[in-house]
């Protein structure tokens, strides 16, 4: 089992940043993946950057190249996600997730495990 907790999420004007975090827990060392999927009220699920835990290799939605930046810090089993440049469209409650399936699609959602979600709010 691998137990996640996101922070970091608030409420912030268009153009700002903000910086979220993801502390895992337990049976850490068998992780392949870390991602972050935001979800906004009516709309599906979507993948928004991921990181290879013991490579650093990322992967990122089109919609936030360049403007998001995932990060792990292994010492301390968290991930960060660093929002800069943020815009109204990225309003949503953003949840991290710990996939243990060797050679996986990172942007693929089936991921083993998920944490209770944060809300990042981008006022216009």
């Amino acid at each position: 089992q691998v137990q996640l907790v996101e922070s970091g999420g608030g409420l912030v004007q268009a153009g700002g940043s903000l910086s979220l975090s993801c502390a895992a827990s337990g049976r850490t060392f068998i992780t392949y993946f870390m991602g972050w999927f935001r979800q906004a009220p009516g709309k599906e699920r979507e993948f928004v950057a991921a990181i290879l835990w013991s490579g650093g290799s990322t992967y990122y939605a089109d919609s936030v190249k360049g403007r998001f930046t995932i990060s792990r810090d292994n010492a301390k089993n968290t991930v960060y996600l660093q929002l800069n440049s943020l815009k109204p469209e990225d309003t949503a409650t953003y949840y991290c997730a710990a996939k243990q399936k060797w050679f996986s699609n990172p942007r693929a959602d089936d991921y083993d495990y998920w944490g209770q979600g944060t809300q990042v709010t981008v006022s216009s």
